[in-house]
């Protein structure tokens, strides 16, 4: 794999399966180990996390037939991936 990352997903009754609401990428290196690799991704996810909280809390976030929809008056970051 060249790529892991994390996802802030909705619960629903199936583990790790509800609608997206946002996701982070990070870069898998030749040298990298459980420890590294792990590290990126807690970065992220200190990244993601609070970001899904704040939309919701805004009330920024639908479902719409299972998809998650962010209200597009103040756009989302570009991109989420880090090295």
């Amino acid at each position: 794999m060249r790529i892991h990352g994390c996802t802030v997903h909705f619960v629903t009754p199936a583990l790790d399966h509800g609608p997206v609401v946002v996701q982070a990428a990070v870069p898998v290196f030749d040298g990298d180990d459980e420890a590294s690799l792990a590290a990126r991704v807690l970065a992220q996810e200190h990244v993601v996390y609070p970001l899904a909280v704040r939309w919701f809390a805004e009330g920024r976030l639908r479902l719409d037939n299972g998809r998650v929809r962010l209200d597009a008056e103040r756009p989302a970051p570009a991109s989420l991936i880090s090295p």
